[in-house]
């Protein structure tokens, strides 16, 4: 995947924190830090979104739709 080089402002405090775990060798420099907390955060919002679409399914209405799908195809599923 192509990369791109931006610039950033961040706190003093949160570029020590960043800082501290390349001295760690958690990563191997600034910029992997920050593009793993950026990556982790927006798939963290994605799942949030998805929980949150799911929440609004009525789950008995879900239920009888994936029963009416089952019971016309039952006879065709092979014996396990």
């Amino acid at each position: 995947m192509s990369q791109t080089k931006v610039a950033i402002t961040i706190e003093e405090g949160v570029l020590a924190r960043v800082d501290a775990l390349v001295k760690r060798r958690v990563f191997s420099n600034r910029s992997r830090a920050i593009q793993e907390a950026v990556q982790e955060k927006l798939e963290r919002l994605e799942r949030t979104r998805l929980a949150e679409e799911c929440a609004k399914l009525d789950p008995a209405f879900e239920r009888s739709m994936a029963d009416e799908g089952l019971s016309e195809e039952l006879s065709a599923w092979p014996e396990y």
